[in-house]
């Protein structure tokens, strides 16, 4: 692993402290390893859930169908699949 050396606001330090002495984290370096981790995995999950929401848009607007229709739809491709 790479040392680094940070700089940390004293509410900051103080929860990091807390959250060791709670036994939650081994040491301050964990809880921080894991909270870099969370926030990837969050940025990750946004870029997932952008490409998906930029893929509808491009895919333009559906037809309007009724409720009945939909349900028709659905178990045509049920059928199909």
């Amino acid at each position: 692993m790479t040392r680094q050396s940070i700089t940390l606001a004293k509410q900051n330090d103080e929860w990091l402290k807390a959250q060791v002495a709670e036994e939650e984290f081994t040491s301050k370096s964990e809880a921080v390893n894991y909270l870099i981790k969370q926030a990837r995995e969050r940025d990750a999950y946004h870029e997932f859930v952008q490409a998906k929401i930029d893929k509808g848009i491009k895919s333009g607007f559906a037809e309007k169908q009724t409720k009945e229709e939909i349900l028709a739809e659905f178990k045509k491709r049920i059928k199909n699949v």
